[in-house]
């Protein structure tokens, strides 16, 4: 079976649940609680849960942070390649409002130290039939790297262009097959390469025809699938290489949930997307994208991120 390698990043959760979301000098109450996350072990996780044999390289400093890395990635059989760093493991403070919509700020700590060359003996073996799936939260020459090394190998290659304030070679965009930006994420890759303003909030009510353009604009190589939360998800192809599709573009509906916290849907909705690639590369891309739209609606209905992954074989 095709493998997915994960390179990304760990940290540990620090979660607030509040009624509203904090503003500047607000001073509010609510319940905490504690776990891990990071974008590269959340999909990572969720990769696993829904069957993938997964490789996900990290750094990690030698603290609590770290064993608990270890330990859960031990329980799920996932294997784990971490380098070592001199920095504490990395962290996250997530605010979560009663409606399930969360703030997040991170620290990178050992993240920052992830290095290109650690990556590169990590992915020693990326083939053809593997998938390459990267973040934002590491450093721009660690996922360079894996991109550049998985796309030179024939692989396919993903990348989850979060946070939206993450550091990201443009040109690398070339070396991309697959994009998966939440609303935010695309607003601003389309501010930054492309010039075009839009605000996030605005990106579920544009016309499928100019949001295709929009996307072949960001990625004329590769496909976009741009995450709506509550509305669901837009897919556009490339016009010369539609992976089974029967059309260049189209919107898929949001699952119903019982909504109780959205922190870790967009990483559950990648790490089930690559999932399905990596188990059945002869479906067509939207029965991935349909499954992988169901495994983040039943993220939502738990609180906390990769904890909150449910194990689901692709159906």
């Amino acid at each position: 079976m095709a493998r997915v390698f994960v390179t990304g990043s760990f940290n540990v959760d620090h979660v607030w649940h509040v009624q509203t979301l904090p503003l500047a000098g607000a001073t509010l109450s609510g319940t905490y609680s504690t776990g891990p996350g990071g974008k590269g072990f959340n999909q990572a996780v969720a990769a696993r849960r829904t069957g993938a044999d997964v490789r996900f390289t990290c750094a990690l400093g030698e603290d609590a942070g770290a064993d608990l890395a270890r330990r859960l990635c031990a329980s799920d059989g996932i294997d784990l390649c971490p380098a070592p760093s001199i920095s504490p493991s990395g962290a996250a403070g997530i605010f979560v409002d009663a409606s399930g919509r969360n703030s997040i700020a991170i620290g990178a700590g050992a993240n920052a130290s992830l290095s290109a060359d650690f990556v590169a003996g990590a992915l020693q073996g990326i083939g053809p039939d593997d998938i390459a799936l990267c973040q934002l939260e590491s450093p721009p020459t660690a996922v360079a790297q894996a991109l550049t090394l998985a796309r030179a190998n024939a692989a396919t290659t993903v990348l989850n262009p979060g946070p939206a304030n993450g550091t990201l070679d443009w040109a690398l965009l070339d070396q991309v097959d697959l994009l998966t930006p939440n609303e935010t994420e695309f607003a601003t890759l389309l501010a930054r390469v492309v010039g075009a303003r839009l605000e996030p909030d605005t990106v579920d009510g544009i016309d499928q025809h100019t949001l295709h353009a929009l996307c072949r604009d960001l990625l004329p190589i590769g496909t976009v699938i741009v995450t709506l939360g509550a509305s669901g998800c837009f897919v556009s192809h490339p016009e010369d290489e539609l992976r089974g599709d029967l059309h260049a573009f189209y919107r898929i509906p949001a699952e119903p949930a019982k909504v109780v916290d959205t922190t870790g849907a967009g990483d559950a909705f990648s790490g089930a997307l690559v999932a399905a690639l990596a188990q059945f590369p002869e479906r067509a891309l939207i029965e991935h994208v349909r499954f992988a739209n169901r495994y983040a609606a039943l993220v939502t209905e738990h609180q906390g991120a990769a904890m909150a992954m449910p194990l689901l074989p692709v159906t």
